[in-house]
Formats: structure tokens, C-alpha cells, sequence
């Protein structure tokens, strides 16, 4: 007997093929701000939850994609593992399906890994109505590996995931974080100094002169790191990267208020801290630059900074999406998408638009 809940995901998915009729797929909907415009009849996938098998022994757990995200971690816990990319919880609400499709992690993601290098395997539905499976539960099952990862981050372009396995970690036995006063210039040079160390360094975040540094792992290896580096203890360490993980943190609440631009630039950690018209929030050891731009921002400053130093930059917040979300791709790597697209999606109605205007 089949599943009712992706049986009526494949009917829904084949009768706005048949007639090219787009389709915007949604799960907690706590991510809409993100990406491009958002367009075509509601494809909702929330009723395709529940966690289908987790093997804390095997590290592994694998779930439906309309499974809250907060289920998902707080049965982690009461087994003593988590997430390790720490996807960003922007609302309440979210969903696993909905963390892989953006393809966003948190303040561990330097130390721990991205969300695409935790994904086994996904099972999602094309643009034609097929259930397709693509990797595994296990860490040697790596048959369609490449294919699980290329749907994390494509914001559902190439399919609606409907189930995910994942690769777990354990909690770390401790967890300390230290605050330094500094310049933006000294703090970049320290956590890539500390970073060629082996101190167990799992966030970092720079803000207005104060460095955050967080530390997880053996209690020996973290009290150890704390006699060596210093520094002051906060109050809510906890809370205050819970804060920069679901953009609560003040630098993110005061854009979100005065509906200033936020931008997101994936750069070299090395970078040197440049004005580039706005405040600045720094996390990942120096590789990822948030821009709250003021009315002096200039996007193609922006861009061809993030160029230079090695990386990129998104629009990640805005209300008025004057310029593109994303970076604009070299001709090669835009005519690979539009391949992959017309592949996975032939009639284009999956999310069309969101990744970029060209499909």
C-alpha cells in the first residue's frame, strides 16, 4: 500500500506539469524572506512528517521532510546528539525538508561541517511526479551521494525533498565561551591564528569590537583552551549563540527593524575588514561577513569586494530585491543549472524564479 501523503504530492506535481502550471513548495514557511520572488499555487509539505528511524548507535537519524525541526533535535538530545551544522531557526515552525532545501548552517558550520556534507541521502519528488532516491543511511552507502548534496541549498528548483538521512554528532561533553575587546583587524588575525591550533574553537562572532569565541569538547581540552586564551565568561553564553544562530542577536534585530538590506558574503577568513558602507556582524573564524548596508552601500562594491577576496555575496534580507538575491554565475556554471534544472524539472514548475530569473 502506497503512501497517501506522497501519493497526493505526485498527483499535485503532475497535474501542474500537465499543464505548466507553477508550483511553490512550502514547508514551515519560515524561510520565505530567502531567494528570489515567490511565485505559483501552494505545494505543502507538512503533512509528510514524522521521524522514520534513528539509530543513535549508528549516528544516523532519517525523517520526513515536513517534520519540525525542533522535533528532530530536542529527540537528538535526549539521546545526547545533535545537528551539527546547526541550521538557523528563523521561527518557529521549521521544518528538516525546509533546513536542507536553503542549505543554511549555523555558528558550528567552519568546525563541524556544512549541511550538505552531513546529508546521506534524500528522497524527493521531480518535476514529472517521480519518487527518486539518491544515497543512503549510511556513511558507506555513497551511490548518489553528489545528487543528495546537489539538493541541499537548491531551495526545491530540483525536486520537493520528502525524506532526509542525516549523519549525527554527539553533544560535546563542554562548552565555554570567551569575549576579548578588539579591533575588527586584530579579532580576524587572532581566530585564524587560534584557528592553526588545536584548541577546540566551534564559533567564533565578531561584533563592534567584542569577539566571541565559543569553545566544545572534552572538559580537560576546554578548560585547558580557557588557561591559554583567556578572556571574560559572558552571562547567557547559551542564549547568546542561539541569538546569532536564529539571527536574534541585535545587530540582526536592528536591520530586520530598520528594514536595512542584510547581506550575507561568503569570503576568504583572512579577509581584511573593509568598510563597505554599514554595520558588520563576523562569524566563522572571518569567513562569513554579514552587511546590515547603510544608504551608503553600493552592490556592485559589494560583489566585486567579495570577488576579490575569494568568495561572494547574497542579498539576504531585503524589502525591496532591487539587485539580485544571488551572486550572477559565470555563463559555464549558469548553463550547468539550467541543464540540471530541465532535467529534474522540465516544465520549470518547481519554485520557479527563486534560485534565479533565468529558471
Amino acid at each position: 500500500m502506497g503512501d497517501p501523503a506522497i501519493e497526493a504530492l505526485q498527483d499535485a506535481i503532475r497535474r501542474a506539469a500537465a499543464v505548466r502550471s507553477p508550483l511553490r513548495i512550502v514547508g514551515g514557511g519560515t524561510k520565505d524572506f530567502y531567494g528570489e520572488k515567490l511565485a505559483g499555487d501552494i505545494l505543502d509539505l507538512r503533512p509528510v512528517k514524522g521521524i522514520v528511524d534513528y539509530q543513535p548507535t549508528e549516528l544516523v537519524i532519517t525523517a520526513r521532510a515536513g517534520t519540525p525541526l525542533d522535533e528532530i533535535e530536542s529527540t537528538m538530545r535526549a539521546s545526547g546528539q545533535m545537528l551539527a551544522f546547526e541550521p538557523p531557526r528563523f521561527a518557529p515552525g521549521g521544518t528538516l525538508g525546509g533546513a536542507i532545501a536553503a542549505g543554511l548552517s549555523g555558528p558550528r558550520r567552519p568546525y563541524a561541517g556544512a549541511a550538505r556534507d552531513l546529508v546521506l541521502g534524500v528522497n524527493v519528488i521531480d518535476g514529472t511526479g517521480r519518487v527518486l532516491s539518491f544515497g543512503g543511511r549510511v556513511m558507506k552507502n555513497v551511490a548518489g551521494f553528489d545528487v543528495s548534496r546537489l539538493m541541499t541549498g537548491a531551495m526545491g528548483t530540483l525536486g520537493a525533498i520528502t525524506s532526509v538521512s542525516l549523519k549525527c554528532l554527539p553533544l560535546p561533553r563542554e562548552e565555554a565561551t570567551r569575549v576579548f575587546e578588539m579591533s575588527a583587524d586584530e579579532a580576524i588575525r587572532k581566530v585564524n591564528e587560534w584557528g592553526g591550533q588545536p584548541l577546540p574553537i566551534s564559533a567564533t562572532c565578531l561584533h563592534q569590537g567584542r569577539l566571541a569565541l565559543r569553545l566544545s569538547g572534552a572538559a580537560p581540552a576546554v578548560a585547558s583552551a580557557v588557561a591559554k586564551l583567556g578572556g571574560e565568561a559572558p552571562v547567557e553564553a547559551g542564549a547568546f549563540w542561539d541569538s546569532v544562530r536564529d539571527q536574534r542577536h541585535a545587530f540582526f534585530a536592528g536591520a530586520a527593524a530598520s528594514r536595512t538590506p542584510l547581506w550575507r558574503l561568503s569570503v576568504r577568513s583572512t579577509a581584511p575588514y573593509s568598510d563597505l558602507g554599514g554595520d558588520q556582524l563576523v562569524e566563522w573564524g572571518g569567513a562569513l561577513r554579514w552587511l546590515a548596508s547603510g544608504p551608503r552601500a553600493d552592490t556592485a562594491k559589494i560583489r566585486s569586494w567579495a570577488v576579490a577576496q575569494g568568495g561572494h555575496a547574497t542579498l539576504f534580507r531585503a524589502a525591496d530585491r532591487a539587485a539580485p538575491v544571488f551572486h550572477p554565475l559565470p555563463p559555464v556554471l549558469a548553463g550547468l543549472h539550467k541543464r540540471l534544472k530541465s532535467t529534474f524539472d522540465p516544465q520549470g514548475i518547481l519554485n520557479p524564479g527563486r534560485l534565479s530569473s533565468v529558471f
